[in-house]
């Protein structure tokens, strides 16, 4: 096939610019992406959208030495820009491990392409417009090969931690990719016409961008899941925290009226101050959480004569999920210590590099850590309901090590 005609221009090039130009106005306005997938999005399609006009216009015959520039020109771009576009996908993708070799051999490609314009080291234009290729004129298809592969790697590792049919999205669109660089070489596509790689580009970009989207969808459609599983499991909890405390009042209603008011008077001022804290499912300072905690366990304490709360706080500056540490303490109290003669319980803090680390240790009768672990709860269910919200919500781990007859150490 010849040259572009301009039938061929209207029906081919405009719709595959302004699909790029729409792609350009829709990804920086989606809420959805990050900051960062935006901005990558955007370069991507801008990227491709000037490969696609420098494509056209490499296509076109070089008739004066001012084509012929132009022509070497859009070579260097476009033998520069693809490796770009691959990593920028690759970023998309989720590259963590050896970025700065991949960025690298961008930057090291688009050196080697620049020689172009004042040496015949990659390539040259003779003066008819013909493309001769000189001895490093396959850098930019090595490097392209190599990131291609590394993306088609990194598409398939996020399948196989996902298997959801949409992570082999990214996957396809690299296959699509070699496929059209294969219909491109020497045995396959007219060099003068339009790449078939520029043809399937901005659809690729599109299939894309589609994937990042349905990637986000369900991802936010699991974290409503699990707000609404924390907010399920608050609700259980709050009744349990306040109902134990109502009846330690009630119980020195009978046994001590003076003792009964004078807890009822801190409780009540307890409640107004941190009523918040109580019923948000979000994660609040540690801080206000040890004043549940410390509340709950002065009440248990007056109750329980016998039984001592201890707190050792070296680290206070960071978030948990709200009443994620008093059911600890309720639970070394209710299950644990009260049955001894002298019960102790010690609520402790650190930090250990990047890491909070809470402990609460008790010199309780212990249990089953198994009937804990295989969902055999039973009385232990603040334990699950506590471990699954701290997972959910901050990305930490509840372990629990304890040995019927032993003392038992939940941190």
């Amino acid at each position: 096939m010849s040259q572009l005609t301009p039938d061929m221009i209207v029906f081919i090039v405009i719709p595959l610019a302004l699909q790029l130009l729409a792609l350009m106005a829709i990804a920086p306005a989606d809420s959805r992406l990050a900051p960062r997938q935006r901005r990558f999005m955007f370069a991507i399609s801008l990227l491709v959208l000037v490969l696609v006009v420098l494509d056209f216009v490499h296509s076109q015959p070089a008739r004066d030495p001012l084509m012929v520039t132009v022509r070497t020109a859009a070579s260097v771009y476009g033998y520069a820009a693809r490796p770009l576009i691959i990593v920028l996908f690759m970023e998309l993708v989720g590259l963590e491990r050896g970025r700065s070799v991949a960025w690298a051999l961008v930057a090291l490609n688009a050196a080697v392409f620049l020689t172009a314009l004042f040496s015949p080291l990659v390539f040259t234009m003779s003066a008819e417009g013909h493309f001769v290729r000189g001895p490093l004129g396959y850098t930019s298809h090595i490097v392209c090969g190599i990131l291609l592969v590394w993306l088609f790697v990194l598409s398939v590792r996020l399948y196989g931690e996902t298997r959801k049919r949409y992570a082999a999205i990214p996957s396809v669109c690299v296959v699509v990719i070699l496929v059209a660089a294969v219909i491109d070489s020497d045995l396959f596509w007219a060099k003068d016409w339009l790449p078939f790689l520029t043809l399937v580009m901005p659809t690729v970009c599109f299939v894309f961008y589609l994937w990042l989207h349905m990637k986000l969808e369900r991802e936010y459609e699991r974290f409503l899941l699990a707000e609404q599983r924390i907010q399920i499991m608050v609700s259980q909890i709050q009744p349990h925290f306040l109902f134990n405390t109502l009846a330690t009042i009630q119980a020195f209603c009978r046994t001590d009226p003076a003792r009964a008011a004078e807890i009822t008077e801190r409780f009540g001022a307890y409640l107004r101050q941190n009523i918040d804290s109580l019923s948000q499912a979000s994660l609040v300072a540690f801080s206000k959480e040890l004043e549940h905690t410390r509340t709950y366990a002065d009440i248990e304490m007056t109750r329980f004569p016998h039984v001592d709360v201890t707190f050792d706080i070296r680290d206070d500056a960071f978030q948990v999920p709200a009443l994620s540490v008093q059911p600890l303490v309720e639970n070394a109290i209710r299950h644990g210590v009260r049955i001894r003669e002298q019960g102790r319980v010690e609520v402790a803090s650190r930090r250990e590099g990047a890491f909070h680390i809470v402990e609460v240790r008790d010199n309780g009768v212990g249990f089953d850590v198994s009937a804990l672990e295989d969902g055999r709860e039973g009385e232990h269910i603040g334990l699950s309901n506590v471990r699954e919200r701290v997972e959910l919500m901050c990305g930490g781990t509840l372990q629990v090590e304890s040995t019927p007859d032993e003392d038992t150490y939940p941190g």
